[in-house]
C-alpha cells in the first residue's frame, strides 16, 4: 500500500510517506548501507556508482548518480552530512549538489533530508521530508521513482 503526499502551502518541502511491505530493520540498512542505497536511488535507469555513506553524526555522504541523456552519460554528485542518526528509526543529513571532489557547485543550495521509519502491522511506515526543493521539482519526481524502485527491490526475497 502506498500514500504520497506532499505538505500543502510550502513551496520548499516535499513530504512522501509510503508503508513498505518489509520490516524497520530492513528499511533502514536500505537507507544506509552503501550498497544497498545504490540499488533503488534514483529515477529508472540511473546507476549508482559511487554510493559512501559514513552513518553517523557528522559523517559525510557523498553520492554519485549517472544518467544517460539524449546528448550522452551524465554525472550528478551529491554531498552532506548526517545530523541525526537514531537507528533504525530516524535519519537526517544535508545535501547538495557538488563537484566529485564534494566542493558545493555554484547553484546548489543545502537541502535536508528526514526520513522517519516505524514499525506497523503492514510492515514499516516511511516518512521522508525533503526540506528545500519544491514539489514541482525534478528532485520531487525522482523522489517518487526511487521510492517505486526501493518498494520493488524489498519485494524481492532475501539473497
Amino acid at each position: 500500500m502506498t500514500d504520497d503526499r506532499k505538505r500543502a502551502g510550502v513551496d520548499d518541502v516535499v513530504v512522501i510517506e509510503r508503508t513498505l511491505d518489509a520490516p524497520t530493520e530492513l528499511v533502514w540498512e536500505m537507507w544506509t548501507d552503501g550498497d544497498q542505497f545504490a540499488l533503488w536511488y534514483g529515477p529508472p535507469g540511473a546507476v549508482i556508482p559511487v554510493a559512501e555513506l559514513d552513518v553517523r553524526v557528522g559523517g559525510r555522504r557523498r553520492v554519485c548518480m549517472e544518467m544517460q541523456t539524449p546528448d550522452g552519460a551524465m554525472r550528478m554528485w551529491f554531498g552532506g552530512e548526517h545530523l541525526a542518526v537514531d537507528a533504525p528509526t530516524l535519519l537526517v543529513y544535508t545535501e547538495q549538489i557538488t563537484d566529485e571532489a564534494g566542493a558545493p557547485m555554484d547553484q546548489s543550495h543545502l537541502t535536508e533530508v528526514r526520513v522517519e521509519l516505524s514499525a506497523d502491522a503492514a510492515g514499516t511506515h516511511m516518512v521522508m521530508t525533503h526540506t528545500g526543493i519544491a514539489p514541482d521539482s525534478p528532485g520531487a519526481m525522482g523522489w517518487q521513482m526511487a521510492f517505486d524502485k526501493l518498494t520493488a527491490r524489498l519485494a524481492l526475497p532475501a539473497e
